[in-house]
């Protein structure tokens, strides 16, 4: 029907360009926090655009349900305002004969955020862990900064250097401080340079001096070095230990059934039933008011958009913690949610009216003989 074609394509149009909109700003709040959390230690600086581009891609489920949800009530609403749907209506159809063309256009999208959820936001969820992982295991090397004082791997090490040459494997001024074999040992160095001494990698300090003291003694033991090397830690290979649920796939969740594992399977499947239910509560919601204009219905849908999701958030939570059983949460939350969306629709498309009936407190009026 070209009713039905002009509808979708407006609803394609309108929908891209809030994806754009949506994903622009998430992606810019994305690397505003990213940064953060680079400059606190939790990522390498140089993994920042990749960090952003994973925590965007797994947000994508979320932002499709809300652009598809605003596409739609925009759309609407914007056929209500221009008398559009007077004619819909004069032509003998009804509010819910629009859920076909609707559902004709939604239901890739609809697809498209399962998929994502399912599989997609595991993935993107594992690599973000695989490069926290392997920068908190670099080796004591790769957390020296210039000017910063650094911690090693082990924790049982404190570098500092001052400044490093052009050559990142030579730096001068350098500072040592270890606590290890009940011992503590302090060591500056005008210069230091990396060298491989065989398999292993040595900080080879030159003209400075090293304290030592047995710790709870008060003895100290001072001596001064022309050349000294330094065993320092290399970069840990070993696998990822910490596996979080968000990470797991939807087939590993589903076959162990912890209370934290059905928490996020709730989270996943809740994601593509809330974009399916918000079809529903889209169409029912769609209007206009001539006396508070178009923004209102916005205003209204990102107030549901926000409620509907920390309604999931909150289950996941309770879910794990065991308050709530998966089963009955899930029914509660979508079934409820769908159950009150088709009586609005329905209620819309009757044009259901709730009237009460009045009582005259007056007496009764008495006939006239």
């Amino acid at each position: 029907m070209l009713f039905h074609s002009s509808i979708r394509k407006e609803l394609a149009r309108s929908f891209g360009a809030t994806l754009v909109v949506l994903a622009t700003v998430v992606m810019t709040m994305t690397l505003i926090r990213t940064v953060g959390q680079a400059s606190r230690g939790l990522y390498n600086p140089t993994d920042v655009m990749i960090v952003m581009g994973y925590t965007v891609l797994a947000d994508m489920p979320t932002i499709l349900s809300m652009s598809l949800f605003i596409a739609i009530l925009s759309v609407l609403t914007r056929m209500y305002k221009d008398s559009e749907m007077v004619i819909w209506f004069g032509s003998g159809h009804g509010l819910a004969s629009l859920l076909k063309p609707l559902f004709r256009f939604a239901w890739p999208i609809l697809v498209a955020i399962l998929a994502l959820a399912f599989f997609i936001l595991p993935w993107s969820f594992g690599r973000i862990e695989d490069l926290r992982d392997r920068y908190e295991k670099r080796g004591d090397i790769a957390r020296i900064e210039p000017g910063q004082f650094q911690e090693s791997a082990s924790g049982d090490r404190v570098f500092f250097i001052e400044k490093n040459s052009e050559n990142k494997q030579v730096g001068n001024n350098v500072f040592i401080a270890t606590t290890e074999l009940g011992k503590e040992t302090i060591t500056s160095a005008r210069s230091g340079r990396i060298e491989v001494i065989g398999p292993d990698k040595f900080l080879i300090l030159e003209n400075g001096q090293r304290l030592e003291r047995t710790t709870g003694k008060s003895e100290l033991t001072v001596s001064e070095f022309t050349r000294y090397g330094a065993r320092v830690g290399a970069d840990d290979m070993s696998e990822r230990s910490y596996v979080p649920s968000n990470s797991l796939t939807t087939l590993e969740l589903i076959k162990n059934p912890t209370a934290k594992h059905l928490a996020e399977l709730s989270w996943r499947l809740g994601l593509g039933l809330a974009a399916f239910n918000f079809i529903v509560i889209g169409l029912a919601a769609a209007g206009t008011n001539p006396r508070v204009g178009r923004s209102a219905n916005l205003g209204f849908a990102f107030l549901i958009f926000v409620v509907y999701f920390n309604f999931l958030l909150l289950g996941k939570s309770w879910v794990e913690s065991a308050q709530v059983q998966f089963t009955p949460f899930m029914v509660a939350l979508h079934g409820g949610a769908l159950s009150l969306g088709l009586l609005w629709l329905t209620k819309r498309n009757n044009n259901w009216t709730l009237r009460l009936r009045r009582r005259s407190l007056l007496p009764p009026a008495q006939e006239k003989p």
